[in-house]
Parts: C-alpha cells; sequence; structure tokens
C-alpha cells in the first residue's frame, strides 16, 4: 500500500484513459486487462476506501511518466506497470465480480478483437 501512497496525485479519469489508448498496443493484453479491472472496481459506489486509495495508487503509477523502468525500454518497458497494478489487484480481488470482468473485458475487445486471452489475469482473481 504504502509503495502506491505517493502516486494518487497522478490518477485522473482523463489521464487514465489517455495513456491506455496511447500505449495499448505497447502494454500488451494483460496490462491493459488488469488496468481495466482496477478502474471498473474503482467505479463501484459501494468500494472501501481503503480499497480505492489502492486502485488510486497503482493507477496513479501506471500514469505517471517517470517509472522505475521507462515505458519505451523494449520487453521491460511495462514490467513494473504490469507488478504496481498486479499487487494492487490481487489486494482488491475481492471486489471484483463478474459485472467489473464484463466491463473490462468488452473494452479490452472492442479494442483488440476477441481472440484476447485473459485467463493469466483472471486466474489470479
Amino acid at each position: 500500500m504504502d509503495k502506491f501512497k505517493n502516486m494518487d496525485g497522478h490518477y485522473s479519469e482523463k489521464n487514465f484513459w489517455r495513456k491506455l489508448k496511447k500505449f495499448a498496443l505497447k502494454a500488451g493484453h494483460s496490462v491493459v486487462y488488469t488496468a481495466l479491472l482496477l478502474y471498473f472496481t474503482l467505479q463501484k459506489p459501494d468500494l472501501p476506501v481503503k480499497a480505492k486509495a489502492t486502485i488510486i495508487g497503482a493507477l496513479g503509477y501506471f500514469i505517471f511518466p517517470m517509472d522505475l523502468i521507462p515505458d519505451i525500454a523494449v520487453g521491460l518497458g511495462y514490467t513494473d506497470d504490469l507488478s504496481a497494478l498486479g499487487i494492487a489487484l490481487v489486494q482488491v480481488a475481492m471486489y471484483i465480480d463478474e459485472d467489473v470482468k464484463a466491463k473490462a473485458k468488452q473494452k479490452l475487445y472492442d479494442w483488440f478483437g476477441k481472440d484476447v486471452d485473459t485467463s493469466d489475469v483472471d486466474n489470479k482473481l
């Protein structure tokens, strides 16, 4: 949790969608799907404050332009983003229901087509 504390100031819905759309193909399906799961979980009105803070921190890290590993580094650029998003995903997994998964998958399918395999991420939930 403390890992994401300073990143909450970097999260905004506008910045989230801008980064996700710009780097979706480079980031890959797992990063995008994980980010979408967290985003749609954050939209739940009954989500506890601690879970919101975890998600906002992780998405803030994803959006933040100065990563530990720059996003432009071929083959490694999104590993730190996926790690941060993955940690948050595990911490809030209890709030990710079928509705959240369906919304995230639909957006993923809209961008990448129906042949996307989400099983790696889904198996962590």
